[in-house]
């Protein structure tokens, strides 16, 4: 293999990486704006999950009337 060839070789891998970086750095643009809402329906889950899962101080019993 001549020198020339790795070289060539080389900068054409190079080149597809670059490409693929980039498109995942577009897609990952993209897909920014739907964080927030995920990150505020997760708090919410948990949330509810603690609310459910923490048990609630019992009413006082009623007094007898008699």
């Amino acid at each position: 293999m001549h020198p020339e060839i790795h070289i060539a070789l080389h900068h054409a891998r190079a080149a597809e990486l670059r490409a693929e970086a980039a498109a995942h750095r577009l897609a990952g643009a993209t897909a920014k704006p739907g964080r927030p809402l995920r990150t505020r329906v997760g708090w919410t889950l948990v949330e509810v999950g603690l609310r459910l899962a923490t048990p609630r101080p019992s009413a006082p019993a009623p007094s007898p009337s008699s």
